[in-house]
């Protein structure tokens, strides 16, 4: 009976969501029926996603056999209609309980501030909204890449646009453009602690929109690594946010703010835990560019209306390395093949390190000598004849994985890049929080303020 009716729909919303965290319990419950449910639809929609067309080829595998292709819009779509139920549950108490029936809230406000149970006022139902209005549009363009394939310099720059909504909101909603400088010697060097960056930092905000979704796409081709990675960068910031919720006082802004984000983020973790379920190794399912895109716009989302964007760049840290090492070859100035992936040797069924090859196009004296430089840092892999450079690996992480640790089997290449994130990420964590009370003179976690870190 569909999965016992939803794990009788996660336990009646965890007991019918009552307490201070309401909004965890019940996003507790959709995560779990988040789980139910795509686990439940991911296995009947394979023969259909083939039948349509919606395949690819595991190039890692023995005979190269066809795959689904796509299925990350499950969990996508799932994630959505959650979300819109998950409305009433945030917002319900203050419109129903916080009026007075005669059209006057202001009554009702402030009865829900004695009772201290409203965390979510209709304040925030505006930031909510545009977040989802942001991930939509996020979704139509992973959909529509996956279907058309369209080139990187036409995509690139389009989830900025999807953005809008949300930042629009932020500008109505919060609109802190200024950021504070660190230590007090700079603080006296500038002779104030707070610079006003204005439109730069709905730049700013712009590019993060941009970069995150387009990080996890490049991050990929490894069976298991676009989900993998996205569910441990998602538990991060959850547990960022379970670093507030022990640790500041209920009234404090702070909590607001990383409520709003755990609440966007459990339900997320549900539908991605059970996608990676079919794309683990050995994969069944591809999930596509779809889901790509909207995991990371999932992470820009919580980060900018949760307004600790910055801090959301020290969880992204294996994602930044990727692309500042992917650009000699998304620039031109290393050849860049189609696909990038390791090199799959069906004898010993181990992944190596692919090649970018200079037969072509020899390369000049000055670009040598940086890649005799990188290699001997063990940061490339070169092969020389005649004393030139002919070929370099491939300039991604992966495939910089496999130079550090040798060949490995696809599996264990995906863990390792899976457990360098999470080991990466707690200690940016811990980081964040120790070094940024003596680098701010406090930190959110020992003084709430409105400024955004």
């Amino acid at each position: 009976m569909i999965n016992q009716a939803l794990v009788i729909a996660a336990i009646a919303l965890i007991y019918t969501s009552n307490g201070f965290y309401r909004a965890l319990q019940a996003s507790l419950g959709f995560a779990i029926i988040g789980y139910v449910a795509t686990d439940y639809i991911i296995p009947r929609c394979i023969n259909l996603f083939i039948a349509k067309g919606f395949t690819g080829k595991d190039l890692s595998k023995k005979g190269k056999p066809i795959i689904p292709e796509t299925m990350g819009v499950i969990p996508a779509v799932i994630y959505l209609f959650l979300m819109f139920w998950f409305i009433p549950f945030l917002f319900y108490k203050y419109l129903v309980t916080g009026t007075n029936g005669g059209g006057n809230r202001l009554n009702g406000v402030e009865e829900l501030k004695d009772l201290s149970v409203e965390l979510f006022p209709h304040e925030k139902l505006a930031s909510y909204l545009s977040a989802f209005l942001t991930l939509e549009s996020t979704i139509i363009l992973g959909i529509a890449d996956d279907l058309l394939d369209i080139k990187w310099r036409h995509k690139f720059f389009i989830p900025a646009i999807a953005a809008i909504p949300m930042l629009i909101v932020y500008y109505v909603d919060f609109g802190v453009t200024h950021v504070l400088i660190p230590t007090k010697l700079l603080q006296s060097y500038f002779g104030q602690s707070l610079i006003q960056l204005g439109p730069l930092y709905y730049g700013y905000m712009g590019a993060v929109a941009i970069f995150a979704p387009n990080s996890i796409n490049i991050l990929a081709g490894v069976n298991g690594l676009e989900t993998s990675q996205s569910v441990v960068i998602g538990s991060l910031l959850l547990l960022n946010d379970c670093v507030y919720f022990f640790s500041s006082p209920h009234d404090s802004p702070a909590i607001e703010s990383h409520l709003f984000s755990a609440a966007l983020l459990i339900p997320y973790l549900g539908v991605s835990l059970a996608l990676t379920k079919y794309n683990w190794y050995p994969s069944r399912v591809f999930v596509g560019d779809t889901f790509c895109y909207f995991s990371g716009m999932v992470f820009a989302v919580v980060g900018i209306l949760g307004h600790f964007s910055k801090t959301l760049l020290v969880f992204l840290i294996p994602q930044i390395f990727n692309f500042i090492y992917s650009v000699p070859q998304l620039a031109g100035i290393v050849p860049c093949p189609r696909h990038r992936m390791p090199r799959f040797n069906e004898e010993d069924g181990l992944m190596y390190p692919s090649m970018a090859s200079f037969e072509e196009k020899p390369l000049g004296s000055t670009p040598s000598l940086i890649l005799r430089v990188l290699s001997k840092l063990k940061l490339v892999y070169i092969i020389e004849k005649d004393g030139k450079i002919i070929q370099v690996n491939n300039l991604t992480l992966i495939n910089l994985t496999l130079v550090w640790f040798g060949p490995l089997r696809e599996d264990k290449l995906c863990a390792t890049i899976i457990t360098m994130q999470a080991f990466i990420g707690l200690v940016a964590l811990s980081l964040r929080h120790m070094l940024g009370f003596w680098l701010f003179g406090y930190d959110n976690l020992f003084k709430a303020a409105s400024i955004t870190v």
